[in-house]
C-alpha cells in the first residue's frame, strides 16, 4: 500500500487515501491477463489517530478479462488484509474494536464514536469475525477443570424468544478452570446457555461429545442438585468439587439466624441499635483472624451478656472452624475437621446447626474433594461472572441473546485469534 494523501476534514477527522502499486493481474477465474481499467475510490472507516477518527479512502484497481469465452468480464481487486468485500470498517479498524471491547470494556456506542460511525456499522464489521472465532473447535479442547455458574442476563418479560420475548432470564455459564504449566488457574469462559437446570448443563455436555467430556478430570459447582445431577450422568470420571466459598457462606447464614432466633426469643422483636446482639452483628459475619482487640472485647461482652447468647457462640464458633478448614496450610488437617463437622453437625441441639450438619453429610463427596483436588473451586467461574456484570452495566442491558453471547464469550477470554493482543 502506498498513502497517496492525507488531508483534514472540515469536520475534524482526517481523510488518508491510499492504493496498491499497478502490477499485471491474471483473471480469477480462467487466468489470462486482463486489461487495468482504471481505478474506483472507496470509502472504509479506520482506526482513529490521535483522538481524531480516520476516513480511508482506498483507490481499488479495476480489471477486465479479454477472454471472450470468460463469464468473468470485469473484476475488482481484493485484499482481506485491508477490508473484506463490500465493508464498512477497514480490517484493522474492526479488530481494533474488538481489542478494545475485550482489553478496555469499551462499549459498542463507545467505539462508534471514536471511529465517527454508527453501532450498526461497527457491530456489523466485528459480529461475523467474533462467531468465527465461537466456531472454532479448537477452543474446548485441554479442558481438564471445568466450573459452572448461572447469571441474570436480563429483568424483564420471560416470553419465548419467537414471540417477541428474550427468552429464560437465567443463563448456564461454563468455564474452562484448567491450570497452567504454573499451576494457576486459566479462567476462560466456554459458552453461555438458556436457563439454569441440570438439563440445560447436561445437554450442553453431550453436545460437546466424548472427546470432551473424557478430558475433564474437575467439575466445581455451588450447591446446587441440578448441576451435580448433570456432572453424574455426563462426567461420570470428573471428580465433583463443592465450592469453598459457598460452604463458608452457609456456616455465615446459619450464625445470622441463629442471632435473629435468639433476638427473637429474648426480646419478642428485631434486633433494634442498642440491642447487644444486634451491635455485633457485623463482627459476627468477620473472620476470627481479622478482629481488632477493640472487636473481640465487643464480642466477649455481647455474648456474655445472657445465658441466651450461647447458642450465637456456639453458632459462630462452628462458623470459624467450617473456616479454618479451608484455610487450614495442610489440606490433610482441613479435612479431618470438616469430616468432623458432617460426623458431629446433624446431632447439635442447635436446629439451625443441625440444618448445616445435615446439608454438609448430603455433600460430603463433593465437599471433601476440595481437600484432594489442590483446593479446586469456582473461583475462577465467579471472576468471569464479575465481567459479565461489569460488560452488562457498561452497555446498559442486552436485547439480543446471540449478541449478548459472542460479547460475553469475548470479554470472558472464550475466543482466541493471533490478530487478537
Amino acid at each position: 500500500m502506498h498513502v497517496i494523501a492525507v488531508e483534514s476534514r472540515g469536520d475534524g477527522s482526517l481523510r488518508v487515501v491510499v492504493e496498491t502499486p499497478a502490477a499485471p493481474m491474471g483473471c480469477r477465474q480462467c487466468g489470462v491477463v486482463a486489461r487495468a481499467r482504471g481505478r474506483r475510490d472507496v470509502a472504509l472507516v479506520d482506526v482513529p489517530s490521535a483522538g481524531r477518527a480516520v476516513q480511508l479512502v482506498w483507490r481499488k484497481r479495476t480489471w477486465r478479462c479479454l477472454e471472450p469465452a470468460c463469464p468473468t468480464g470485469s473484476f475488482t481487486e481484493i485484499h482481506d488484509d485491508i477490508a473484506r468485500p463490500r465493508a464498512l470498517l477497514s480490517t484493522r479498524a474492526a479488530w481494533w474494536s474488538i481489542a478494545q471491547l475485550r482489553r478496555e470494556h469499551a462499549s459498542i456506542q463507545g467505539l462508534a464514536r471514536q471511529l465517527g460511525t454508527t453501532w450498526t456499522t461497527v457491530w456489523r464489521a466485528v459480529e461475523p469475525l467474533l462467531e468465527a472465532m465461537a466456531a472454532d473447535p479448537a477452543r474446548f479442547e485441554d479442558v481438564t477443570a471445568l466450573g459452572v455458574d448461572e447469571h441474570i442476563w436480563h429483568h424483564v418479560s420471560t416470553k419465548p424468544v419467537e414471540d417477541g420475548g428474550r427468552g429464560p432470564k437465567e443463563l448456564t455459564g461454563m468455564v474452562d478452570l484448567s491450570r497452567d504449566q504454573h499451576g494457576r488457574v486459566r479462567a476462560r469462559l466456554l459458552d453461555l446457555v438458556p436457563g439454569r437446570s441440570g438439563r440445560a448443563y447436561g445437554d450442553w455436555l453431550k453436545e460437546r461429545g466424548e472427546a470432551f467430556t473424557s478430558g475433564v478430570e474437575v467439575a466445581t459447582l455451588d450447591p446446587f442438585h441440578g448441576y451435580k445431577n448433570a456432572i453424574d450422568d455426563e462426567l461420570e470420571d470428573a471428580t465433583a468439587v463443592l465450592d469453598a466459598f459457598h460452604v463458608i457462606k452457609l456456616g455465615t447464614a446459619v450464625v445470622d439466624e441463629v442471632r435473629r432466633r435468639v433476638q427473637q426469643d429474648i426480646l419478642g422483636h428485631r434486633g433494634h441499635r442498642d440491642d447487644p446482639l444486634y451491635r455485633i452483628r457485623n463482627i459476627l459475619r468477620a473472620g476470627a483472624e481479622k478482629l481488632t482487640d477493640r472487636q473481640w472485647a465487643r464480642l466477649s461482652t455481647a455474648l456474655d451478656a445472657r445465658v441466651e447468647h450461647e447458642e450465637v457462640g456456639l453458632a459462630w464458633g462452628v462458623a470459624q472452624r467450617l473456616r479454618l478448614a479451608y484455610r487450614h496450610p495442610r489440606p490433610a488437617e482441613g479435612r479431618k475437621i470438616a469430616e468432623q463437622f458432617i460426623t458431629s453437625l446433624p446431632s447439635c441441639p442447635v436446629p439451625e446447626l443441625a440444618r448445616l450438619g445435615r446439608t454438609l453429610r448430603k455433600w460430603r463427596e463433593a465437599l471433601l474433594a476440595y481437600f484432594d483436588t489442590d483446593r479446586s473451586s469456582n473461583g475462577g467461574t465467579e471472576a468471569i461472572n464479575g465481567l459479565i456484570e461489569l460488560h452488562r452495566r457498561i452497555a446498559r442491558g442486552f436485547r439480543n441473546l446471540k449478541n449478548y453471547r459472542l460479547r460475553m464469550l469475548l470479554i470472558g477470554g472464550g475466543l482466541t485469534d493471533p490478530r487478537l493482543p
